[in-house]
């Protein structure tokens, strides 16, 4: 049985993204979840399932507790990490489908400046990815720790084997700040950024530059996820979930021991999945909200995603098809590189709100009908959500 458009989100809530915040994590994760929940017509006493984030480190007692769910039915968490949104909400669907749940709350997010700083990773701020663990021997010990390293690495041999360039990179960059620079509420919202700017930024990990790496932000992002049945009773438009896809790399080891350094294969097979389930191709999709934790992972992912093939993501970019009134306008809100660093929830909400048209009408994208959204997992995983506008 598909479970194609059987399913939709409707609510989705966001608190302010901060570089400095009083709130806790689980604050924070409340603040969005109750906007969520009211976002959809409902009551925290309609939830019955929950999802909470492995990065955040809530559980779903947090929620009973303090939202006071008085007939949870299900929960789970996903420890997928950057791909964990996005493949929560293929659990959920399934859980919906399955007569499991009948309203799943799924929220990410963290105090990911004022405390859990990926750029600190190496003095423990965030615990090592179990799939890491092999990491701990090989690679720990001489320096090789934190993601910029990893993805350096791999957009290094991008360029090495199809003449790729920083400028390429700078590109992507460009254009998802100019779209913070129409979005409220992103942290970039004011600062604009050109190609020479991105080029002067400092090397972190070269090739990787400042303005290639997301943002370290405080916030969270939560979305409310129920049957289309029950969906066409409430409030607000409901965006149904067309496909959607999860993949694993393999072997699950560091970039540099993968056959091929150049291909995010668990997104590869994820989007395959989700494109089937959909009964889409690349083609027609209008939007695609992309994780973009650094510039590298963008242009793999397009070639990944079938919107270009491989080797020609440099290409694709140099011909303009990633800005607003492109073919392809991605991470609209601006992403984990100039919205806010959510685990990728927030790519998911602004996927919502493009297809509902509450986005502002500067950075709508014309005639969005179906958005692609990805999560990524340090080459490990991916996953891959189609939603669409409800007719």
């Amino acid at each position: 049985m598909s479970i194609s458009a059987q399913t939709a989100i409707v609510g989705v809530g966001q608190t302010p993204f901060t570089r400095g915040t009083e709130f806790s994590t689980l604050e924070l994760h409340l603040q969005a979840a109750l906007e969520a929940i009211g976002d959809a017509g409902l009551t925290p006493a309609d939830i019955d399932g929950v999802m909470p984030n492995e990065l955040a480190g809530t559980i779903a007692e947090d929620f009973i507790l303090n939202l006071g769910l008085p007939a949870l039915s299900f929960s789970s968490t996903i420890r997928t990490g950057g791909a964990s949104f996005v493949s929560a909400i293929q659990s959920a669907a399934l859980a919906i489908a399955g007569g499991v749940a009948k309203n799943v709350l799924l929220v990410a997010g963290r105090r990911g400046y004022s405390a859990q700083r990926v750029s600190l990773t190496s003095e423990g701020a965030i615990p090592p990815h179990p799939v890491m663990r092999h990491m701990d021997e090989f690679e720990r010990p001489f320096g090789n720790t934190v993601a910029s390293q990893w993805f350096a690495q791999a957009a290094r041999r991008h360029m090495h084997e199809y003449g790729t360039t920083s400028e390429d990179f700078g590109r992507i960059a460009v254009a998802v700040r100019k779209h913070a620079n129409l979005n409220p509420r992103a942290l970039m919202f004011e600062k604009t950024m050109n190609l020479e700017q991105h080029q002067a930024s400092a090397m972190i990990a070269d090739p990787l530059r400042l303005f290639d790496c997301s943002l370290e932000t405080d916030g969270a992002t939560a979305i409310v996820m129920t049957s289309a049945e029950r969906a066409s009773d409430l409030a607000k438009t409901a965006v149904p979930i067309l496909g959607v896809g999860e993949g694993h790399g393999a072997p699950p080891t560091s970039i540099t021991q993968k056959r091929d350094f150049c291909e995010i294969e668990g997104l590869a097979l994820a989007s395959r999945r989700a494109y089937e389930m959909a009964g889409l191709s690349p083609g027609d999709i209008d939007s695609a909200q992309i994780y973009d934790g650094f510039t590298w992972i963008v242009l793999a992912s397009l070639e990944a995603l079938g919107f270009c093939a491989r080797g020609e993501g440099g290409a694709f970019l140099r011909d303009g098809h990633i800005e607003l009134g492109g073919t392809l306008p991605i991470n609209t809100s601006g992403g984990l590189l100039s919205e806010g660093h959510c685990s990728g929830a927030n790519l998911v909400s602004e996927a919502v709100r493009q297809l509902r048209r509450e986005v502002e009408s500067e950075r709508q994208v014309a005639n969005c009908e179906r958005v692609l959204v990805t999560g990524e997992g340090d080459f490990h995983e991916g996953a891959a959500l189609i939603l669409g506008r409800r007719s």
